[in-house]
């Protein structure tokens, strides 16, 4: 009887002094934002205004459910302006949305034809000029008892003005070797829908079909529309567009990770990704133009010459067709890190990230960051990330497209382009838990800055804060 009662209390022993996965309520508070600005707009073709402002607060709560399993709920919301979004319907510039503006050579005399203005360098108010995306996502993580195998779950969604995702996936890790070992699986689906916005003179074809320009209720009812010379010409139509015949996007993502001490001072890790798309990949409000069809405009006929130009401020050239992508894209990158323990005041963590897909794109990422650790308080990480890609087999600049394409695009994220990125992060530890707000003590506050520049023109600039607490 002594040896079952002192056994059942070594066991009860050992069941309340086990160490959980998280000890208690974690609250994380996420403020972003982002200012970028560039010349090559993909909503107008490849050229044009790219000023993009980006506000993005999020709230983060890690719930221990017990001492194996932690509930983490994860939201936020990003809202933005967009001057190439807004270009969608360019015809807005200086009027209510959905009115035509008059304005600049607009009485069909001298300057330019009758009908709105709009260029692809200034903003439109038009409704898609700016937008708000929101999302939730679940996860769910399981620890077993030795702490050497991990479970984990998530669900997620979010919505914006044109786009639907939900998203579901599951994880295992497993350590061996005295944690000096792991290797981690993760599959993941994502099960999108566009809510199609296209350009407005694709619009007023698809409703109203090759007489839109004369239909009284069309946007383009007593329109001037002119060919390259100013002249005024009816032969405009988008003749290469047929309707989006599936608005449905979905991903597929299996990775690969693994993770090895390889001495008191060094790890390294190697993570394998696969990802599959299928459905509409390219984006309906993304405008193309071909060489080898007539060109036609709205507006002043003397900006023509100069629409190119950042001065062009009053006439627009009509689309060809939206972008056009295949209904399959299969991605194959593969990362690799080395971190180095320096000594208690200086960590090296090296990155390289190998992306190659099968739209003909290549690219290379070398990430450096230098951790400085200067006190049992603050840390200070700079870093440098160096980014080159080859472009897609599908893309071409402004006006370059053919129209016997099968596929086309002129956005510049599928271009040939190199990058750099350079900032920081400063953090503060409060070790002590000495700062409370309400129940809410003071974990660590960090922020990070970052400067982006693209060989193509785009520069960024972004800075965001967080602010983590443990709920008392």
């Amino acid at each position: 009887m002594s040896i079952g009662f002192v056994s059942n209390a070594q066991n009860d022993s050992l069941k309340v002094y086990k160490k959980k996965v998280l000890e208690a309520v974690e609250v994380d508070l996420l403020l972003g934002y982002y200012n970028q600005e560039g010349i090559h707009a993909s909503v107008t073709g490849g050229v044009g205004n790219e000023e993009l402002e980006n506000f993005a607060p999020t709230v983060v709560v890690n719930i221990p459910l017990n001492e194996d399993d932690v509930l983490t709920a994860d939201f936020g919301f990003s809202a933005y302006t967009s001057a190439s979004s807004s270009n969608g319907n360019p015809f807005n510039t200086g009027a209510s949305s959905g009115e035509r503006d008059y304005t600049s050579g607009g009485d069909g005399s001298g300057s330019g034809g009758r009908g709105p203005k709009g260029s692809p360098w200034v903003a439109s108010t038009g409704a898609s000029r700016k937008d708000v995306l929101t999302a939730i996502n679940l996860s769910y993580v399981h620890a077993t008892d030795d702490r050497n195998r991990y479970w984990s779950s998530n669900i997620g969604s979010s919505f914006e003005y044109d786009y639907q995702s939900f998203g579901f996936g599951a994880g295992i890790t497993q350590l061996w070797n005295e944690k000096n070992t792991e290797i981690s699986l993760k599959a993941q689906v994502y099960l999108d829908k566009w809510l199609p916005i296209i350009p407005t003179e694709i619009h007023e074809y698809e409703l109203f079909g090759s007489d839109f320009l004369f239909n009284n209720q069309s946007y383009f009812s007593g329109v001037s529309v002119l060919n390259s010379s100013g002249a005024s010409v009816i032969g405009y139509l988008p003749s290469n567009y047929s309707p989006i015949d599936d608005v449905k996007r979905n991903s597929y993502s299996f990775s690969l990770g693994f993770s090895q001490i390889l001495s008191p001072r060094m790890q390294f890790s190697l993570v394998l990704d696969l990802v599959k798309q299928e459905g509409w990949l390219a984006n309906p409000l993304q405008r193309v133009y071909f060489s080898d069809r007539t060109n036609y405009y709205v507006g002043n006929a003397n900006s023509i010459s100069n629409y190119e130009n950042s001065s062009n401020t009053d006439v627009f050239h009509l689309a060809d067709d939206i972008e056009r992508l295949p209904a399959t894209r299969l991605k194959y990158p593969f990362g690799m890190r080395l971190n180095y323990y320096v000594n208690e005041y200086l960590v090296v963590r090296s990155y390289y990230r190998k992306y190659l897909d099968d739209w003909g794109i290549y690219s290379n990422t070398y990430q450096l960051e230098l951790p400085v650790k200067f006190n049992m308080n603050w840390k200070l990480t700079p870093s440098i990330r160096l980014y080159d890609q080859t472009a897609a087999d599908y893309f071409a600049p402004y006006n370059e497209h053919l129209s016997t394409d099968e596929f086309y695009t002129s956005d510049y994220d599928l271009s040939a382009f190199s990058s750099y990125q350079i900032g920081g992060e400063l953090v503060f530890t409060d070790v002590l838990s000495e700062y409370n707000l309400w129940s809410l003590s003071l974990k660590k506050i960090g922020l990070r800055i970052q400067n982006y520049q693209r060989s193509d023109g785009l520069s960024a600039f972004s800075i965001s804060t967080n602010f983590s607490f443990v709920l008392d």
